[in-house]
């Protein structure tokens, strides 16, 4: 879906390039928000499927919808990255 021309190698080559070079305090609340979303939507699927195995349902869902995730993974990326890039100029 994404060149890879576009970001200099794959989109996750260039997230790191930029977390590994950009102020660490920014890099530090990106991941802490994205850590606390991934929080947030666990705790909203252990309560719409009361008493279900999550980490299973969750680790299915990855194994049955590969493209879907790579997709989602790609924008999440990307999203991320301006997140970081915008607090850093």
């Amino acid at each position: 879906m994404f060149d890879d021309d576009i970001f200099e190698g794959t989109p996750e080559g260039r997230y790191f390039d930029i977390v590994f070079n950009a102020n660490r305090n920014v890099v530090e609340n990106e991941l802490l928000n994205t850590i606390e979303k991934m929080s947030a939507l666990e705790l909203l699927l252990e309560e719409m499927l009361e008493g279900k195995d999550i980490e299973n349902i969750i680790r299915n869902y990855i194994i049955n919808n590969p493209e879907k995730i790579k997709e989602r993974k790609i924008n999440n990326i990307i999203e991320s990255m301006g997140n970081i890039l915008s607090q850093s100029e």
